[in-house]
């Protein structure tokens, strides 16, 4: 049976904003310059489109590169976010505001405030991927051994790999580990004689 090729799996980071105050239409004008290019290209047009919307949509892309790193960085691999584009972007109009304006002869006209649903999502080109995944099981073969003990080691002294950090324990496992409270003596009480009580020093 012929074995199947290992995908590299890549990395991705998505954003929503909901009820943005914008219709759909316009912001889908905008929406549409930025699908396919790359990270940083992105905002570039972005910086540079004269629509209010395009504010909105660049923090957007911004949070979604930020959980592109955050994903990254939880999982142990290093990402370069020179390598993300935008892998989708679309705009869905959400829900309408129905508002009454003043009009002559004692009249009202009625108007709506649209919303809309932006999404943004980026992704780890496959080309990076694979390249990123190659350098992991470089690195994972050069720490096995003795010589990799070495090296792992001779990081952690010079800081450029993170120490593991002691898990602090629970309040059951706590007090569990603390040792029981010895009894206190029993005073002992004077003995007393047939007939006359003895007197305490103490009194």
């Amino acid at each position: 049976m012929a074995t199947q090729p290992i995908v590299p799996q890549n990395i991705e980071g998505r954003a929503l904003a909901r009820y943005a105050r914008v219709s759909a239409q316009k912001a889908r004008l905008v929406i549409d310059l930025i699908r396919g290019h790359s990270a940083g290209e992105a905002l570039q047009i972005l910086q540079f489109t004269k629509k209010r919307v395009a504010r909105d949509i660049e923090k957007i892309l911004r949070s979604a590169i930020a959980n592109a790193e955050r994903k990254a960085d939880d999982s142990g691999a290093s990402l370069d976010v020179d390598h993300l584009y935008v892998s989708e972007c679309f705009v869905n109009e959400g829900s309408r505001w129905k508002r009454v304006r003043p009009a002559p002869f004692g009249r009202a006209f009625r108007y709506q405030k649209r919303t809309s649903h932006i999404t943004v999502a980026v992704a780890e080109r496959h080309v990076a991927a694979a390249h990123r995944l190659a350098e992991m099981a470089a690195e994972a073969d050069r720490q096995k051994g003795v010589r990799g003990a070495m090296r792992r080691a001779r990081r952690v002294i010079e800081g450029k790999a993170p120490v593991q950090k002691v898990k602090a324990p629970t309040r059951s496992e706590a007090k569990s580990e603390k040792a029981p409270k010895a009894a206190k003596p029993k005073a002992e009480k004077p003995e007393q004689k047939s007939g006359k009580p003895v007197k305490n020093d103490q009194e």
